[in-house]
Order: structure tokens, then sequence, then C-alpha cells
């Protein structure tokens, strides 16, 4: 990315040139994140589409928003050079294959970075680019599993609960992509060099981890399930059931929160704070749990929302869009028919643009690769030899 002035009236990011492999789970995230920030991603997707566990209707696979699409065999050495090209023109190149793939193309970041010696090439995996892990397959669960996480996640007596590939997949993968881009682009601007950056899944969830560690070394976190504060060990942190089959979520943490908490629910809080720990769940969770299934989730959201008692309804997906906290904040868009999380975080002074939606056909071949340096010739020729969408 040039030092030159830039016009950031469509994000932080605006001038880089990010050069996407297709890939699934954090790669795409993260190529989202740079795009919803104001980067020009291209997005090299196969000709063929990439197999899934669970197949994904064009347009609605939400992480490709903010996208330029550009299809390829790569299997061809034009098509191999053509994506040389595009990675001298880039400031940061994204992959999210096995150890290996990228070499055997021809792309690796020998190859890429003494083309371009600026280049940001991050390398995103679940295990690692190194390790006897390294090149076998596996998804989130599996990175969850070695890290502690999926072991510390669960009710009291019960087995570990799979919970959804955020601790994995977007948070310890497409974050830590993010973040590892923008330090690496910092270094480069500075050093006038760029690196690789190894980016795994398995990395980022232990980072995640690292507060729980710590609390265990000290013995305030025990390795039994369901037992510690933060995992629905104690009663003022949980959910519970209202009347109406809804949930409602608590957590008061603090005594002064729970003081409301406890006043709330007509119980007294003199004689509870200091007796209602982890220890005393057994005791006390029922007490609290048959005061919430005496009235709805809406009774109890008059009652505590907006309070420090530190209370939140339990809401779907179908329900999250239409809270007013969301509502206001207009934490939620409208894009081409489909509800959608809008970007974040926020930024003041360069404030992010509407995403573009996720592209449900086509390419974006002749708007994007033109300004990337490809003349016309060169793609009618491609395309004549079917290597080029």
């Amino acid at each position: 990315m040039s030092n030159e002035s830039v016009d950031t009236s469509r994000g932080p990011l605006t001038g880089l040139k990010v050069l996407e492999f297709a890939g699934v789970g954090p790669t795409p995230m993260g190529a989202m994140m740079l795009g919803d920030m104001g980067a020009e991603v291209i997005r090299l997707d196969r000709v063929e589409p990439i197999e899934l566990g669970s197949p994904k209707t064009p347009g609605f696979d939400l992480t490709k928003r903010n996208r330029q699409v550009v299809k390829m065999d790569l299997k061809s050495s034009d098509a191999q050079a053509l994506a040389l090209r595009l990675a001298g023109e880039a400031d940061v190149l994204i992959e999210g294959f096995r150890p290996g793939v990228m070499e055997r193309l021809g792309l690796g970041p020998d190859v890429c970075l003494a083309r371009n010696p600026r280049l940001v090439y991050a390398r995103t995996t679940g295990w690692g680019q190194t390790g006897p892990l390294a090149p076998a397959a596996g998804h989130d669960l599996n990175y969850i599993a070695i890290t502690g996480v999926l072991h510390a996640i669960g009710r009291e007596g019960g087995p570990p609960a799979p919970p959804l590939n955020l601790a994995g997949d977007f948070g310890g993968g497409a974050l830590y992509l993010a973040v590892g881009v923008l330090a690496a682009l910092h270094s480069a601007r500075a050093t006038g060099k760029g690196q690789v950056v190894d980016v795994a899944m398995v990395d980022g969830a232990l980072s995640l981890m690292t507060a729980f560690y710590g609390n265990h070394a000290s013995g305030r976190f025990k390795l039994e399930r369901g037992t510690n504060v933060v995992d629905g060990g104690a009663p003022y942190y949980d959910v519970y059931q209202c009347a109406d089959g809804e949930y409602v979520s608590v957590a008061s943490i603090e005594s002064r929160f729970r003081r409301e908490l406890y006043g709330k629910l007509g119980l007294d809080a003199d004689a509870l704070i200091g007796k209602d720990g982890p220890p005393e769940r057994h005791a006390i969770k029922p007490v609290l749990a048959a005061i919430f299934h005496r009235h709805t989730r809406e009774h109890w959201c008059r009652v505590f929302e907006g309070s420090d008692a530190c209370f939140a309804p339990v809401l779907s997906m179908a329900e999250a869009p239409a809270h007013p906290h969301h509502v206001a904040r207009e934490a939620f868009l409208t894009i081409d028919g489909v509800v959608q999380p809008a970007p974040a975080p926020r930024f003041a002074g360069t404030p992010l643009p509407t995403p573009t939606a996720a592209r449900r056909e086509g390419t974006d071949t002749d708007a994007v690769l033109p300004r990337w340096g490809i003349d016309a010739t060169t793609i009618a020729r491609l395309r004549g030899l079917d290597v080029l969408r």
C-alpha cells in the first residue's frame, strides 16, 4: 500500500489491494473483514465449486461480501502465471490451503515475495504450517479439542458440548488473520519488506484461552465443567427458562450487580451475597429457576432490561435484528434481500460504507483485471484456453 495520501471515505483500508485464494471458514471471513474496512479484495475462485461439507446457496454465503470475483483454473500454468502477476500488484495475499499446495502451484511465498518484496503473504490453516498435525485434515471442533477450549464447555457432569465454530474458525482463525495481516502491513510500510504470516486456528484458539490458563494455574478455574463462575457454575451467571419456554441470561458477577438482580427477583440480597458462589449452585439455582419460570420472557425484559443486573433475553437469529439496541445502532443491514450483521468495528473518522452483496453468479473479471495491470488481449487469450472465466 502506498504511503501517499489516499481517499479514506470508503473505510480505513481504502487503497489496500488484497488477493484472496478461494477457501472456506476463516479465510473468506478474514478477507471479508478487510473488505468491510475498505480494502479492494479480489477472490480467485476455482472454475469448479469448492466441495463443502454443507453446500451454501450462492448469495447467502455472507463471508463472501465485499468481493470482486475472478474464476480461474489454477491447475493450468497459464492461470498460475496470471495469479503470480496479480500477486505482484497486491499488498496482501491470503490463502487457506494445506501446507505445500501453493508451492506445488508455483505460487509459494518464496516465488511471490521474490516478485513483490513488500507483499504480506498470509497462510491460514487449522494446525499451522509446521508440526506433526500440519498435513492432516481437520475442522473447528478438532482444533479446539486439543487447546482446552472444548473440554471447558458443557454442563456439570455432562460431556463437552460442541459449540458453533466460533472459537476455532472465526475467533481463532479469521480474527487472528486480520490482526496478523495488519501487523505485517505496518512492518512492511516501515521496513519495505513483506513477510509470511502463519495463521493457525489451533494457535488462535489457544490465544483466546490465555486468561483461563492463568486462572487455572492460580487455582481459580477448575477443570470440571460447569463448576466455575463463567461456565454456568454460578447461580448468577446462567440462563433460565421462562413461563413461555423462552430463556433469559443473567451475568451478575459483581456483588453490586447481584444485589440488583436479587432485589428485582424479590430475594434478600444481604442473605445471599457471599453465600451464592459455585459451591452453593445446587441450592440456589433451583430458587432462581422457579422464580424466572413464573413469568414470560417479555415480562422479565420489562423488569430488567436497562438495569445494572446484567440481564439480557436469549434471542434467536430470527429475533435479534429487531431488538431495540440493534435497531438504534443499525447493527444489522439488509443487502440484496439478506439480513446480516453490519461491519465491525466502527470508525469515527473513516466510516465504513454499506458492503456489497455476496455474488450470486458471474464474475468481475473484465472490471477488475485491467485495474490490476492485465490487458484485454491476455484476458481474451486465457478465456479462449478456458482457464479464465
